[in-house]
């Protein structure tokens, strides 16, 4: 039997959650569920999506990832199932599965009418026992068709140059600490040994290893877990102290020799 993971922007205060869970555990009371979030802020495509791509393949092959993220919206094109990465995403069509790879998934099922419902509660009415059945061992083939490509949206994309790299941060973590789209494989490849980093009115000349590695107070900049460049102030509110956000811009400009 699969896991199912569950990420939503219910918050944890209402009935939702528990509601969706309820839904599945009805179907299969020996399914094993697990939250990744339920504090996306309410409609953040984005910031689901970055947080989903950050974990997802930290599960077991074979997982089914229940993705409810503002799935009420006009402007959802019907609920899908993918296949990546020998994972299985079940969620509304409105992008945010289309951010969680630079390409579109071998599979896509576009659910069938017959397993759609008018709702006001879709992620309970509709994905729920979709997702329910396919960790008891339905194929996402059962509940619909394929579909050519998914609805798509673009994410903020670095540049670079033997002389730069522009990046931007895409997300800010609990700690106020900013994670940005510059990827150390790219840095690795142009660094000719001496660089610069620079964002809001701080400038950096070298990489640290970890947060704990600069003094209270000052500012680090170094490739985390995830093989992005993370900058921020060592027990300090990087974002709000450095006026920086999403989107933001950070750069790394190369010394030539």
């Amino acid at each position: 039997m699969a896991l199912v993971t569950f990420t939503s922007d219910f918050g944890d205060t209402d009935f939702y959650v528990p509601a969706v869970k309820a839904k599945m555990l009805s179907i299969n009371p020996q399914l094993n569920i697990v939250d990744i979030s339920h504090k996306i802020k309410p409609y953040d495509i984005a910031h689901a999506a970055f947080l989903l791509r950050s974990v997802y393949r930290n599960f077991p092959k074979g997982t089914i990832h229940l993705v409810a993220i503002n799935s009420t919206s006009s402007m959802t094109d019907g609920f899908i199932g993918i296949k990546l990465n020998e994972h299985i995403f079940i969620g509304p069509n409105n992008g945010v599965l289309s951010m969680l790879s630079d390409t579109d998934p071998g599979i896509i099922v576009q659910f069938a009418d017959i397993h759609i419902k008018d709702s006001t509660f879709p992620a309970k009415d509709i994905l729920a026992p979709i997702a329910a059945k396919v960790a008891s061992g339905a194929a996402i083939h059962d509940f619909g068709g394929p579909l050519n490509s998914i609805k798509r949206m673009l994410s903020r994309q670095f540049k670079a140059t033997k002389k730069e790299i522009v990046g931007y941060v895409i997300h800010v973590d609990n700690y106020e600490n900013l994670i940005t789209n510059i990827p150390k494989d790219v840095f690795d490849k142009l660094n000719p040994g001496k660089f610069t980093i620079e964002f809001s009115r701080e400038v950096l000349h070298s990489l640290n290893d970890s947060y704990d590695t600069v003094e209270p107070g000052d500012c680090f900049a170094f490739f985390n877990s995830l093989g992005l460049l993370e900058i921020g102030i060592n027990h300090g509110e990087g974002a709000k102290l450095l006026g920086l956000r999403l989107d933001s811009p950070v750069f790394i400009h190369f010394e030539q020799d």
